[in-house]
């Protein structure tokens, strides 16, 4: 009889054709070698006894092909010994079957990390009965470039086995340089060849072929890998319509209406840690070359920022110039980023894919990028956000959001959106007007500096105001309304007020740069940030000197002079303070004069000395009208008289004096300060009952104001009491709070004394 060939049309479920002896004795053989009964693989396999039996003994000639794969399914086939079965059921000869389709592209190496990814990738396999596969990739970390091919590539190979019946693989160019995203109707007829349909036999309208092709697919085995995907458009016509087969998609963007409406699993890629990147370098460099030069290989690892193709790059130029220190190399990455990792192959250029990304965007996205590139700070909150570009919340919100499916920045989970540092220096060459950005960075400045003010008057009311100038229009206010308000606004957003008044500096906004170290000035203090508060001042200080403003040239100094106190720069503050207190003297002013004696006070080392600028200060302020800051000479008078050792006359007069006038005025820190003063007197004339209730009337108050810094200093005094009572459990108890303080703000050495107490008490 004459062999004619088949079209896989034929293969259909339901169509009859005729089978051997060659396919009776394989599946007689197939089940025997993996010890099952007719009766088991029927149970097995969902296909009768009767069939099987039929099959086996050769009186069944014409099997349903859907029965002969279930039956190899139940077998556990390996892919060619599946092809095998099924080419016997078919009649068909050997030689002209037609191969399972294995088109995926070679697995990239080196392969370094990625565990998180390639666990939740295994785990969209296992999934119920009858839900689909569909996993999507998308890079929220960065636009191309971050490895989301690499990842899915090395999963797909890592679990091939999986799929006996085959994988497809396209690239559908959603980003490319010199094309636009593929078709999918040729991606669709590129897999009706890859299944071995006749060119004959395929329908000419694109709905038929994508139809033919759900069919040949149906309940198979099968992983379809689509790489590089622009929308879900793209994507819709090449999903299997069974749940058999499982589909991994990459994109740049989020593919969201995917996720939404097939159900599709989301992985995110991120960069890679910084012990992958520079495992990354050593596999491709070496270890004893990556071991030879560490402090260069760490700065490479930073400036890449776990960008797996900017870490490709260099260790591509360190490959091919074995004789190029990495030093030089990092050098190199330090000055000029973008045009280190430049090259005339596009697929090797990290400003060329990211081009990519940013061509895709419509006008007023690709300017909100470019504004977000030079908002001071490594994040930006949503109001921000509104102020720099002018557009109001809603607007920016609707464009961030365009910008995150895009993969250019990611919002974190508590709401703040960031930029990598590569697409940032990427974004500062957008071609936005001069105009533009002037007016943006104004509008961002003057967000951070009137919300910080609000909120530092929300921290200590009592505290003498400044002036600050009339808010740029367009600018968006952000309302506090309470202290925890305040200190979480202040936790938010630090890093950028500390960038924002860099900036200020660096462009001549001299007025805001010292403005900016005022609002920020009880935040740092609360919390400990000692180093961050001598920073901010050192710049105001050199801000105020660019101002015709003597007030502000007096306050800077003087503030500046605290902040040495605190880190214990003794001659560094005495200096500060000198000059404020000479300032103040030039321009006859008792305030000012008062307060640099107020300082002074703190840091003379000599009890007698401190004490006499604590009375100067003390009046000074009599007559001034100024009843807060004259609570604060009494309160420092009693502290000094106290440390002297005067405990029941002048020490304890003075903070009575200083408590009334605080709690008149109902300022709260002043109270706390002064209880904390009284708890001190108590306990060193022998009341330690009384210097604890004043000692923990202190902690609470200062709790009430958010102030971890006075607290941590407290509960040290407290324990004090407790010993003297021989209650050295409680007292131990509130040492150890005092420690783990000490501990999160850096005073180390205030820490390691309680430990020393510790040992003592015990």
């Amino acid at each position: 009889m004459r062999f004619e060939k088949k079209s896989p049309v034929a293969d259909r479920p339901g169509r009859k054709v005729p089978v051997g002896d060659h396919f009776a004795a394989s599946l007689r053989r197939l089940r025997l070698r993996v010890g099952l009964t007719q009766e088991a693989l029927a149970e097995r396999s969902g296909v009768s006894v009767s069939t099987i039996r039929g099959l086996e003994t050769g009186r069944r000639r014409n099997p349903q092909l859907a029965s002969v794969r279930q039956l190899a399914t139940a077998l556990e086939l390996q892919p060619g010994e599946r092809d095998e079965l099924l080419s016997a059921a078919t009649g068909a000869p050997e030689t002209l079957a037609v191969p399972t389709p294995r088109q995926l592209p070679a697995s990239p190496a080196p392969f370094v990390g990625r565990k998180l990814e390639l666990d939740r990738l295994d785990a969209a396999l296992r999934v119920r009965p009858g839900q689909a596969a569909t996993v999507v990739i998308s890079a929220l970390a960065g636009a191309g470039g971050i490895g989301k091919s690499w990842l899915v590539l090395h999963w797909a190979h890592r679990n091939a086995d999986r799929f006996p019946d085959g994988q497809l693989f396209v690239d559908l160019q959603g980003f490319s340089p010199d094309s636009d995203p593929m078709d999918p109707a040729v991606a669709v007829r590129g897999f009706l060849d890859a299944l071995g349909v006749e060119p004959d036999r395929i329908p000419a309208a694109p709905h038929a072929q994508a139809a033919l092709f759900r069919s040949l697919v149906a309940n198979k085995r099968m992983l379809l890998v689509l790489d590089n995907a622009a929308d879900t458009a793209q994507i819709t016509p090449l999903l299997p319509g069974g749940d058999s087969c499982t589909v991994a998609v990459t994109s740049r963007n989020r593919l969201s209406s995917l996720i939404t409406g097939h159900g599709a699993h989301h992985v995110s890629v991120d960069t890679l840690t910084d012990t992958d990147a520079r495992a990354l370098l050593a596999a491709r460099l070496g270890t004893t070359r990556i071991d030879a030069e560490p402090a260069a290989v760490g700065e490479l690892v930073h400036l890449c920022g776990g960008f797996p193709l900017a870490l490709s790059i260099i260790a591509g130029r360190a490959h091919t110039n074995p004789h190029l220190l990495l030093a030089e190399l990092a050098d190199e990455l330090r000055d000029d980023a973008l045009g280190v990792l430049d090259d005339a192959d596009p697929a090797a250029s990290l400003p060329a894919v990211l081009s990519l990304s940013h061509r895709a965007l419509s006008d007023v996205e690709a300017d909100v990028l470019g504004l977000l590139a030079i908002a001071p700070g490594p994040d930006i909150g949503l109001p921000a956000a509104g102020s720099l570009t002018g557009l109001g919340r809603s607007r920016t919100r609707s464009i961030l959001r365009r910008l995150e499916q895009a993969s250019l920045i990611s919002q974190d989970a508590t709401g703040r959106y960031r930029m990598h540092e590569l697409i940032r220096r990427y974004a500062t060459t957008a071609d936005v007007a001069d105009d533009k950005r002037t007016a943006a960075l104004r509008r961002v400045l003057d967000f951070y500096t009137h919300t910080a003010h609000a909120a530092a008057h929300l921290l200590d009311p009592h505290r003498e105001p400044i002036e600050l100038a009339s808010p740029v229009p367009a600018r968006q206010p952000q309302i506090l309304t309470d202290i925890p308000a305040a200190m979480d606004w202040f936790e938010a957003e630090h890093r950028n007020l500390l960038a924002a008044q860099r900036t200020c500096a660096a462009h001549a906004l001299h007025d805001t740069a010292w403005k900016l170290a005022w609002t920020l000035n009880d935040f740092h203090y609360r919390r400990g940030h000692r180093h961050d508060q001598l920073a901010v001042w050192q710049i105001a200080v050199d801000s105020a000197s660019q101002l015709p403003d003597p007030g502000a040239q007096i306050l800077t100094h003087r503030l500046l002079g605290r902040a040495h106190v605190v880190l214990g720069h003794h001659q560094e503050a005495i200096d500060a303070l000198n000059q404020a207190l000479a300032l103040s003297e030039q321009q006859n002013d008792r305030a000012l004069q008062a307060q640099a004696h107020y300082t002074l006070a703190s840091i003379q080392p000599d009890g007698r000395q401190a004490l006499d600028h604590a009375r100067r200060a003390r009046d000074l302020y009599r007559g001034l009208d100024q009843p807060i800051a004259e609570a604060n000479a009494l309160n420092a008078v009693g502290w000094y008289a106290a440390l002297l050792g005067d405990h029941d006359g002048t020490a304890r007069e003075h903070c009575q004096a200083a408590l009334a006038l605080y709690q008149y005025h109902r300022d709260v820190a002043g109270q706390a300060q002064t209880l904390d003063s009284l708890g001190y007197i108590d306990h060193h004339s022998g009341h330690h009952q009384d210097a604890i209730q004043h000692y923990l009337q202190a902690i609470s108050l200062y709790r009430d104001l958010d102030n971890t810094y006075e607290t941590a200093d407290t509960l040290d005094r407290l324990g004090h009491p407790y010993a003297a009572l021989g209650r050295h459990d409680q007292a131990r108890a509130v040492w150890r709070q005092a420690r783990d303080l000490y501990r999160q703000q850096g005073r180390d050495q205030e820490a390691d004394q309680l430990e020393r107490q510790f040992d003592q008490d015990a």
